[in-house]
This record gives structure tokens, sequence and C-alpha cells, in this order.
């Protein structure tokens, strides 16, 4: 198999019941994937065969492949056993990213290692280490080792490389080898009828894309990275994944005159938080705990955990805990200056290969009981020169959370776009809703010069306001929250997608006057209703009001009705599907999530009895997204197309 993994040990299909949830967290906070059997997802078995055959169906007439074209795929979206694990991965009320599903049919060409872009759709920010946003992926036939199985890098979501002046990374991909772009390898054929290659080594991994594949994640010299790929699969699996893990499409590599009556599907959708962890009982702490320096083997990838050092179980040990209780777990390192400082020193090490030592040294530092020495040397270097410096540095700010406030505000207001951006993210994903924190995001919204930083601070709002409704601190200003960022969607426009402005593929975009950030690849469904123009502030502002608006409506208080006629005009007027999909989501919520205190507003009264005649005034909605929203499967079933 040429270093590929691809199955357990028994050779059995891959997929796990899960039946502790400890376990299901915890392989998800090191490896970064997991793998959910059929049987798991408390469906009848005949479903995944019913949606198989139903796409082919659609294929053969030439339609399009969404949800509104095979609606039981939201039956597979919504079943009990993936509802139960992405709730304790993400948190309950989860949302989709609107009109990002997609169905993918594996064939004879390859993609190259990447990251799928990392804010609500192709707009570049900074990357959420803690899980607000994941994958998932699903099979409805069943996946051999040679129908071109999906490749992945287990253990490698927490790494990444610099993208603010490295325009490779522009567009948010991460690419691991942009010189397979460069050099057109990603549009040449390794199977099938056209291949160039002999079969034997198709067969056998050898050809110059498969040599490549190994080879760049070889050169990463980052610990316990492997390729993986997620075969065999049993029809109805489903894999769930970080967001930031490093994955690819594969060529297939059986008969190609097989492929067209033995098709392999794959259905993608982005998930992402829209409510923060609370504190469980403390019992339930202690009954959980984990030696993480003695994990043993990993029964997927078989890779042996006994050997890590404390650069990546600190990180693990962090999101582990995070994603339980909603903050770091207890400080239990007690470094003293000199050792404080050797972390410094390990911050600033050189090349992409010392990346887990920076983000390592960083997490350590936060871990130690003595916070001002922390911050101090932290902060320090997130105004480093250097990108990965700074990166390493956000989130070990991050890590040490509130305390770390002022230093962030600070950061925030800098003169360096690059450290006022990295100040406003790490805000929003570490501090508490104060006055003073929600000034200094909302300044940033209103008054940045910088695109890509009014993009980070639309989702700092949302992320900001998530935090206080689990927490109860600052829920009061929830409402100015909202009215920021209704305030931003009466200002800011949408622009032509960089990929047609610029005549040139998303992965070649650059940064222009208009824009210092990617705003993606645009597309309208070939629907006169919509164009294709995109707006990363836009639609990241309405990335943050559907998770405002999925705590109930009483929370929104005198923002409510602003709110309701922001969105409403959104859905009528906006050229962007994309933002047309999120203001969907988000008023779908405030009418169907109940809130703690029954509602007065007009307004409100005539959202709920309007609500279906608002979402029927888009000649498209996203049935993934809207399922995920409180409205039943049944009433969305007026808006699917016969097959």
């Amino acid at each position: 198999m040429s270093g590929q993994k691809t199955k357990d040990s028994t050779g059995n299909p891959l997929g796990s019941e899960y039946i502790s949830s400890e376990r299901l967290l915890l392989d998800f906070t090191n490896r970064g994937l997991v793998i959910l059997s059929p049987e798991s997802l408390g469906l009848p078995p005949g479903i995944h065969h019913q949606i198989y055959q139903k796409q082919k169906q659609a294929i053969r007439e030439g339609k399009r492949i969404r949800p509104s074209t095979i609606p039981k795929i939201l039956d597979i979206i919504n079943s009990p056993g993936l509802v139960k694990a992405c709730d304790q991965l993400v948190g309950k009320n989860w949302a989709i990213v609107p009109f990002s599903s997609s169905s993918i049919t594996s064939g004879g060409s390859d993609q190259h290692w990447h990251k799928d872009d990392n804010a609500p759709r192709n707009s570049r920010k900074q990357r959420h280490h803690q899980a607000i946003q994941i994958e998932m992926l699903y099979y409805p036939q069943m996946v051999t080792d040679d129908m071109g199985p999906t490749a992945t890098i287990p253990y490698s979501q927490y790494w990444t490389f610099n993208h603010e002046e490295n325009h490779d990374n522009f567009a948010g991909a991460d690419h691991l080898d942009f010189n397979y772009h460069l050099k057109g390898m990603e549009s040449q054929t390794v199977s099938g009828p056209n291949s160039t290659y002999d079969p034997h080594d198709i067969v056998n991994r050898l050809t110059d894309h498969d040599l490549r594949m190994r080879q760049a994640v070889t050169d990463l010299q980052w610990p316990l990275v492997e390729p993986f790929e997620a075969a065999p699969l049993s029809a109805g699996s489903v894999i769930l994944y970080s967001h930031n893990m490093f994955h690819r499409g594969n060529h297939r590599r059986d008969d190609w005159r097989t492929w067209q009556d033995n098709p392999r599907f794959m259905w993608r959708f982005w998930i992402y938080r829209t409510t923060d962890p609370s504190q469980p009982d403390t019992r339930d702490l202690l009954n959980s705990k984990i030696d993480w320096n003695n994990l043993g083997e990993d029964p997927l990838t078989n890779i042996d955990l006994t050997s890590v050092g404390s650069d990546l179980t600190t990180v693990w040990r962090y999101h582990y805990h995070w994603t339980k209780t909603g903050k770091g777990p207890p400080q239990v390192l007690s470094q003293d200056q000199k050792e404080a400082e050797k972390l410094g020193h390990q911050l600033r090490l050189k090349n992409d290969s010392a990346e887990p030592d920076r983000i390592g040294a960083a997490y350590r530092l936060a871990n130690t009981v003595n916070s001002n020495l922390a911050v101090n040397i932290l902060e320090d270097a997130l105004y480093d020169t250097r990108e990965n410096v700074r990166r390493a540095a956000t989130y070990g700010l991050i890590a040490v959370g509130n305390q770390a406030t002022e230093t962030l505000i600070k950061a925030a207001n800098s003169p360096l776009k690059w450290v006022r951006k990295a100040g406003v993210y790490a805000l929003g994903d570490a501090c508490e809703l104060s006055e003073k924190v929600l000034e200094t995001v909302s300044g940033r919204l209103e008054y940045d010069p910088s695109v890509y930083v009014r993009s980070v601070a639309a989702g700092s709002l949302g992320c900001l306001g998530r935090r206080s409704a689990a927490t109860g601190i600052g829920n009061q200003l929830i409402p100015s929250c909202l009215k920021v960022l209704v305030d931003s969607l009466n200002k800011e426009e949408n622009r032509l997608a960089m990929d047609l402005s610029q005549g040139r593929s998303i992965k070649f975009v650059r940064p222009t006057d208009e824009s210092d950030v990617c705003e993606g690849g645009g597309f309208d469904l070939g629907l006169d209703r919509f164009q294709p123009v995109r707006s990363s502030v836009r639609e990241n502002v309405l990335w943050s009001m559907v998770i405002l608006c999925s705590k109930g409506s009483s929370i929104l208080g005198s923002s409510l009705d602003i709110t309701i006629e922001a969105l409403k005009e959104v859905i009528q007027k906006d050229q962007n599907i994309i933002s047309v999909g999120y203001a969907m989501d988000a008023l779908s919520r405030l009418a169907s999530i109940e809130g703690e205190e029954p509602i007065g507003s007009k307004s409100f009264m005539r959202l709920r009895n309007e609500l279906f005649a608002i979402l029927t005034d888009s000649p498209v909605q996203s049935l993934d997204t809207l399922s995920r929203s409180g409205l039943s499967l049944e009433s969305l079933s007026r808006f699917t197309e016969p097959i």
C-alpha cells in the first residue's frame, strides 16, 4: 500500500458506533477525524440504497444534484445518531453553511492536499482551533480501497502555513504543494480511459501523482502525520472531521469501464457551532480524566501515540476540555522565568516544519499558573514581523482566555493591520462580552480600512454573543451586537467574485485595492434573481446573525424588529445567493426557536405567520441549511423537486 493506511488491522469496514461519547470527543480532539457507522445513525438501512439509486437516476436525467433533488438526504443530516455526535462536537442547534453542500463523484483525477476555505465560503479569516466548524461527508454506497476513497492527513488540523503575504494561500486552501497547481497536474487524468499511466502503477500507487502526494506529506516533518484513505466504508457511513484538516479528492484505481454503473458518490456539508459549551457537573470532569501521555495506539490509523510530547498533548488537552466546558483546563504547569523564556524562544523557531513547536510553545505558556508572565511573552510575539510567530501567539492568547483581554484590545487598535486582525479575531475566541470589548470589535467592523479586518470583526461579534448567551456574562449587550451587524449590512456592498473579476481560477486570485481578502468564487445557479457576487464582510455578518438568532427572539431585545427587517431585505433584494441563504436560516431560527420570554412584537408575530411566504420569495432555498433551522422536514417538502 506504499504507506497509505486505509483500514483497521482486521480489514473490516471502518466506523464505530461510539457508544462512549468521551471516546468520540477524544478521537476528534487529537486525530481530528471520526467515522460513524451506518448503524449508529438510527435510520432504516434501506435509505442509503434509495439515495444512491435516486442520485444515479438524477444524473442520467441531467439534473443538478442538491438536497432539493434528493430530499432523503435531509433524513441523513437529521438522523438521531448524527445529530447526537454533532451536538457533542459543536453544540446543539448547529447550522450548515448555505449552498455549500455538494455531491462529488470520484473519477480519474486528483486534488492536491489542501484545507477547505475557512470562513462562510471562500472568505479567508484565521482558522478557529476550537471546534467551531467541522465537515461532514456521507457515502450512500459502499466505498472500497480502489474506488477513490477520501484521502486525509489526521493530526494535521492544528498546523498551517502563512497566507497574509503569501499569495499562494490567499484563497484560504493552505496548499501543501502549490507547484502542483502551477504545473497543471490537478487537471491531468491519473486513471481512466485517457490516462497515460501504466495500469500496474495506478493500482499500486506508483504514478508520479501518487509519489508526489506522499512526498508532500513526508516533507512536512510534522509529528504523527501520515496519509490516511478512508476505506473500506459500508454504505451509509459518515465522516466528521475538523474544518482545518488537510485532505484531498482521490482518483479511482479500479476498472474504469465499471465506473458508470458503479459510481462512488460523496455528499459534503460544512457545519458550524451556534451554541457554546457550558460548564458540566465537576464530577463529570473528574470521571473523565485522561492520561494524555499514555493514549496507546490509535485504533483507526494504527499510529502510536505514546511517544508524543507536551507540545501536542497540551494542545489536545486544551481543546478536549474546551469542547466539554467552554473553558481551558486547569493550569497545571508552574514555569519559572527560565522555562518561560525557553518557550518564548521556541515560539520563534523558523520554517514550516517548526509549526507544531511554535503552536505547542504558545499553548504551554498559556497553561502556566503565571499568566502575567505568559501574557507578556505572548504579547511580545504578537508584534513579531513573522506571521507564523504572530499566529502562534494569537492561539496562545486565546488559550489564556479572558485574562488576555486588555492585551487583545490593544492589539485590535494597533496601526499594524495584521496585528489588528489577530487582536480582533482573538477577542472573539477568548473574551467575555463587555462594553469595552464590544466597542473595540464594533469599531473595527465599522471603520477599519481593511476588508479582511472588517470580515474578522463581523465573525467575532457572533462568537462573543454565542459565548455570552452560554455564560450569561454580558448578555444584555447582545442586542447591541445585532444593531452593529445590521448597521454593517446597510453599508457593506457586494463585489463581482474575484475569480470572475480577475479572469483566473480562485486558487490564483490576488488582493486588490478594493479587497485585501479573498472573496471567493461566484455562482448564481443560473437564476436571474442572483449575480456571481460576493462580500466577505456581509457573509460573516450574516453568519454571526444566524448564531445570535439561534438564541431565541427574547435575547435580541430592542434589536428584534430591526433584525427581522434587515434579514427580510437581504432575502428579497440581495444578489448574493450565499447571503440570502444565511438570512433565511437566521430568520427561520428566529421564528422557530423559543426564547425564554413571550414576545409581543408585531413584526415578530407577522414573521411567524409569513415565514414561508418570505422564504418562497426566493426561487431557490438551501434545504439542508433550513432543515437545521427549526423547520420540520415535512414543511420543507414544498420546496423539493420531483424525481
